[in-house]
């Protein structure tokens, strides 16, 4: 019997676009737009942040550290909800095998937010640089 619910509760998981978890500890973030919760790779779909290993400058390092920092703190501050799919195309996946959604914490993008501190910028279908010439 409980292996059903289990198999039951896995599958409405699955195929349901929007899913909430709890645990903010589970959350880990990569950078500024890449975290890993409960085992599942997603790429923050909306926005785009800083690399920090493959920085061009000193100064896009240093910016995707700050993002990384604050992505981490926002997970951690409450309830998350990932809604999967690029929001643009619904694309599942991005080149790399991650998950593409939109991260909510308590009923904010977090997307948005980062945008907002100057720590991401949106999307716009590619990578632009983040160093002056």
């Amino acid at each position: 019997m409980r292996l059903t619910i289990a198999i039951a509760l896995a599958f409405s998981m699955a195929t349901s676009r929007a899913t909430a978890a709890q645990a903010p500890a589970s959350a880990k973030v990569a950078d500024g737009d890449t975290v890993t919760i409960r085992g599942e790779r997603i790429r923050i779909a909306n926005i785009d942040t800083p690399e920090i290993h493959h920085a061009q400058c000193d100064a896009e390092r240093r910016l995707a550290l700050v993002a990384k920092r604050r992505l981490q703190s926002l997970l951690d501050s409450g309830r998350i909800v990932i809604t999967r799919g690029d929001p643009k195309d619904g694309r599942q996946r991005d080149r790399y095998g991650r998950t593409l959604a939109t991260i909510s914490v308590d009923g904010r993008d977090v997307g948005d937010i980062l945008v907002e501190e100057g720590l991401a910028r949106q999307w716009a279908g590619r990578r632009s640089p983040w160093c002056d010439k």
